[in-house]
């Protein structure tokens, strides 16, 4: 069976963020007919569209899966399920958040799935760790690179983010 390569944003605001985020990671290279083949820095951000709420951690792998986009979709919200994750209501503060950034160079619109992320473009704290592992990737849709995406990111949109060092 062939394999696509995808592109997993992970975020977390509650409890131990950094452990969520590692979690979740090992949880996703678990699921069926997936392996994570690079992880990016995990950086600390602003909350972005809300006020009140604690900082996240973000990250984004690359996996290559033999599953389609729905299938990956269900094991990633069952991965966010067995975190603890509830949802309630549009941009809480969460547990884990994990999205489908990107799935190759697939173009999908449905009720539950939209690929590329239709926020992607937007959001540095996504935009940055996806430069780091694929920065010369073309967005399906704008044609245009992940480091081009960035760089044209005005500066009211740039949210203060720092890489976190890994403790060894």
């Amino acid at each position: 069976m062939d394999s696509t390569i995808a592109y997993i944003g992970i975020g977390s605001n509650l409890g131990d963020k950094l452990f969520n985020c590692k979690y979740s990671i090992d949880k996703i290279n678990q699921l069926p007919g997936c392996n994570v083949s690079a992880v990016s820095a995990i950086f600390k951000t602003e909350p972005v569209g809300v006020t009140g709420q604690p900082w996240y951690a973000n990250c984004v792998v690359e996996l290559s899966t033999t599953q389609g986009p729905s299938q990956l979709l269900n094991g990633l919200l069952l991965v966010e399920s067995d975190m603890g994750r509830i949802r309630k209501k549009r941009w809480e503060a969460r547990i884990v958040d994990l999205d489908i950034l990107l799935f190759g160079q697939e173009i999908i619109e449905s009720d539950n799935l939209i690929i590329p992320h239709p926020l992607l473009h937007k959001r540095q704290f996504v935009l940055e760790p996806l430069y780091q592992l694929a920065p010369d990737l073309v967005h399906p849709v704008l044609k245009s690179t992940i480091s081009q995406l960035l760089n044209k990111l005005p500066i009211r949109h740039r949210q203060t983010i720092v890489a976190l060092k890994e403790e060894r």
